[in-house]
């Protein structure tokens, strides 16, 4: 099945795609980061990380109250009870 020609076939298109591999991950360029961005991307994580909580915690009140709204008039016991025992 694996002759000495399918082998070195198989093994060089190895490592062609490998070094092809390779050049396109190196492709961007290197950017270094000094450390007064370094210091200031770690000062602002802090008021990036309350203010990402704090308006997915408006979204899910949102959320909840439009769902919630509209869940109480599809409950099963609104079948039960009319319209003036709201």
């Amino acid at each position: 099945m694996w002759n000495m020609k399918n082998t070195l076939l198989f093994v060089a298109s190895l490592v062609a795609v490998i070094l092809i591999s390779m050049s396109m991950a190196s492709a961007d360029e290197k950017k270094t980061i000094t450390p007064q961005e370094f210091g200031n991307a770690i000062a602002e994580t802090p008021g990036k990380i309350v203010k990402f909580i704090s308006g997915e915690v408006e979204k899910t009140k949102e959320y909840q109250t439009k769902v919630w709204s509209e869940a109480k008039t599809k409950w099963p016991w609104t079948m039960f009870k009319g319209k003036d025992n709201e």
